[in-house]
């Protein structure tokens, strides 16, 4: 069920959203060739918590016998992992690699969810750098169509066709989402569909845009943690996501500081 928020309830989400956005500027600040993604994930848990909220990631079930809940306050996927990285201290940074950080805070029971992609120092391939460019382009042609009146696949069918014309592949098994009291609620927001179909938009609606980019085929895989989805040709991949708020006007991302 879709639900429509508050002026309190849309308060609140900005909270948590400006913790999710000042918690990545400091991951950005903290990235560097030999530093491993336990130690990213510990900075982020800890500051995360110092605003008095908590990390939604951390212990999110994963609803498969033997699959243990998730352990980290953070996903940090690398290189060929396109979403859901597990932090760990044998996974250390090196110069060139691709890391993408997706986090989400609660505080006073409502979420806020952004995800990022940097590179660590210096690109080894030009192509490395037009992923990310692609990628978060690729969010902003989405928001562009989260307008009161529009409806989901408007968002979907823009960020497709803007990473298609780029010659990147979209993943479609996994989508954006809307946000409140739960960190996953509906709608879904698809990263590709037709335009004119799905949830119509409504100001007070809150959700996530967040495309999932691969360099080469769409293929995944998902690794014996239960958790990490890789490329299945072993290319790079990239992922931005920000939480938007529907207005009567234009749609405000509340996770850009």
């Amino acid at each position: 069920m879709v639900t429509i928020k508050s002026k309190r309830e849309i308060e609140l989400i900005k909270e948590s959203c400006k913790i999710v956005a000042q918690t990545h500027e400091l991951l950005e600040k903290s990235i560097k060739p030999g530093i491993s993604t336990y130690e990213l994930d510990k900075i982020a848990e800890d500051y995360i918590r110092s605003k008095g909220a908590f990390p939604s990631e951390k212990g999110y079930p994963s609803g498969i016998k033997g699959v243990q809940d998730f352990p980290g306050s953070i996903c940090a996927s690398i290189n060929d992992e396109v979403i859901h990285g597990i932090p760990s201290k044998k996974v250390i940074l090196k110069e060139g690699d691709i890391v993408s950080f997706d986090l989400t805070a609660c505080k006073n029971g409502f979420h806020g969810d952004a995800a990022r992609t940097y590179i660590v120092g210096k690109a080894k391939t030009k192509e490395d750098e037009n992923l990310l460019e692609v990628t978060k382009q690729a969010f902003f042609e989405g928001a562009k169509q989260a307008k009161e009146g529009n409806r989901v696949g408007d968002i979907s069918n823009a960020i497709y066709t803007y990473i298609i014309k780029n010659g990147f592949s979209v993943l479609k098994e996994f989508q954006g989402h809307g946000i409140g009291r739960q960190m996953h609620e509906d709608p879904g927001i698809p990263n590709y569909g037709m335009a004119g179909r799905g949830t119509r938009l409504k100001a007070g609606m809150t959700i996530c845009i967040e495309p999932m980019v691969i360099a080469g085929h769409p293929d995944i895989l998902e690794l014996d943690d239960g958790w990490t989805i890789v490329s299945r040709d072993g290319t790079n991949s990239a992922h931005y996501e920000n939480t938007i708020l529907i207005t009567e006007k234009e749609p405000e991302i509340l996770t850009i500081l």
